[in-house]
């Protein structure tokens, strides 16, 4: 058996203006028997493709990967780069027995609102309707009808934080290869609840969605016909007609898949105002004060998480930190690529002053003027160490750490996740050294830091990631059939897509 595996990923917030180039997605590409080399092992989805099919003995053709991350739009010609190489290689490889797409779900570019689509659109166009494509998405993809009736099987992540992208894409590859060895025809079915959430609130730990996912990975587990169940939250800071929430289960048989479909979707539509956790996100100001008397008497970490920033360069914590003086704290992986190469010239030991961050949007917060010295300057790239996405490489480019007057400051070159304690590990710090820690995230974070932290204080900020969804000018949402922006019954059937 022959397998075709790749894809492109990249969760898109459309209200940046600054674009996901080529040259960042090429930064992280992997292609050939380097994708295999990069992603065996690792808890990723293409790692959960290799693990299975290797053990199957099936031949992989291994096509391209590459990751934008979170950050603004991809760029036209990123897209069109990496989906013309897909179709192309395909075309060039000969027969294959299947497909193995690892998307996200949440992209746009320019001039898409559905990329995803179009990549498995033009997949199956090459191969044709006989040849299985399964696809596995990332928990926050933004789906609808068409992308399931164009594939054959569609897996997604059970948690935020993802910590099960590897098992996902475990599951999609044993789909696949009990399609091929024996005569499986999977069944999918498929609804929205009309809700949407901001990202903050997505965390699957944190109750009733808990409950929710719970119950759906338990319908997987348990009874009898399931292939899997996927509640996928959507991602709310991509303006695109499909956002919101999503239910979706694999099975052998169609009445199976419909009803878990409807049950859980009318769950989520029922929990929708509970789903908005009133409470949980504070002012800046008074997040940060509460945060600063907390660390008096803390023996371990506080963090403050400014999870509206979608970059990982707002300065809005940046700067009350330090007009309060404080000390002791921590801001890690502020993106400013000429903020670190100016402190990678002058050297470690040297004395900088730098303008820091605040450059994605004007709702960034603006640059901030530090003076410190240079605990390390330089290109920097690892693997990484926790439990999200263990094992995948990454690449900050050039980096510089900073000692403000008793504040770290570290500065990176790419925009990368604040999820783990590589922030620190990777310069031989200690997490445990510092009273305050500053995140950028919205649930990847928890996974490490819920145990580790003594708190954890949620704060807005006026940045393109707000908790409150009404203050967005979306333009391609539908916003009269959504909630938080009006309340619908809900009278609509489930779409499936028979095998």
């Amino acid at each position: 058996m022959r397998i075709a595996i790749g894809g492109i990923m990249q969760e898109s917030v459309s209200f940046l203006s600054v674009l996901t180039t080529l040259e960042e997605f090429v930064t992280i590409e992997a292609a050939g028997p380097e994708l295999l080399a990069r992603f065996r092992g690792t808890n990723t989805l293409c790692g959960g493709f290799i693990e299975v099919l290797e053990a199957a003995g099936a031949e992989i053709l291994p096509i391209v990967f590459a990751d934008g991350g979170a950050a603004g739009p991809a760029s036209d010609e990123a897209f069109l780069h990496y989906a013309d190489r897909i179709v192309a290689e395909l075309q060039q490889a000969g027969p294959v027995d299947g497909v193995l797409l690892a998307l996200h779900g949440a992209m746009t570019t320019p001039t898409r609102l559905d990329p995803d689509r179009e990549i498995v659109e033009r997949v199956r166009a090459v191969v044709g309707r006989d040849i299985p494509v399964v696809v596995g998405l990332d928990y926050h993809a933004n789906i609808d009808r068409h992308v399931v009736e164009l594939s054959d099987a569609i897996f997604g992540y059970h948690y935020s934080p993802h910590t099960d992208t590897g098992a996902t894409g475990a599951r999609a590859a044993r789909c696949l290869m009990r399609m091929l060895r024996d005569g499986l025809r999977p069944v999918m079915a498929f609804d929205k609840p009309g809700v949407m959430v901001p990202s903050i609130f997505s965390a699957t730990g944190l109750s009733p969605l808990a409950e929710i996912v719970s119950d759906s990975v338990a319908m997987a587990e348990d009874a009898p016909g399931y292939l899997d169940v996927s509640v996928f939250a959507g991602f709310s800071y991509a303006d695109v007609p499909n956002g919101g929430f999503s239910v979706l289960a694999v099975s052998d048989d169609a009445a199976r898949a419909e009803s878990a479909v409807a049950t859980l979707t009318q769950r989520i539509h029922d929990t929708r105002h509970a789903l908005l956790h009133d409470g949980l996100v504070l002012s800046m100001e008074e997040g940060v004060d509460r945060a600063v008397e907390l660390a008096k008497t803390a023996t371990r970490p506080i963090v403050l998480l400014e999870h509206a920033d979608r970059c990982n360069d707002s300065t809005y914590l940046l700067r009350a930190l330090l007009e309060r003086g404080v000390s002791g704290a921590a801001v890690p992986y502020i993106w400013d690529a000429r903020a670190a190469a100016e402190a990678a010239a002058a050297g470690e030991g040297a004395t900088v002053t730098l303008e820091v961050g605040g450059h994605s949007s004007p709702r960034a917060g603006g640059p901030v003027r530090i003076t410190g010295r240079v605990l390390f300057a330089g290109e920097k790239e690892y693997h990484t160490t926790g439990p999200y996405m263990h094992g995948r490489l990454v690449k900050l480019g050039v980096a510089a750490v900073l000692d403000v007057g008793g504040l770290m400051v570290s500065l990176v070159s790419r925009p990368t996740l604040t999820v783990d304690e590589d922030l620190f590990i990777q310069f031989g710090l200690r997490t445990l050294d510092y009273r305050i820690i500053v995140l950028r995230s919205k649930t990847h974070f928890r996974a490490v830091y819920e145990p580790l932290a003594e708190a954890i204080i949620i704060v807005d900020t006026p940045d393109w990631g707000p908790a409150d969804l009404t203050t967005l000018p979306y333009r391609q949402l539908d916003r009269a059939s959504i909630f938080p922006f009006s309340e619908q019954d809900r009278s609509r059937a489930a779409t499936t897509r028979k095998g």
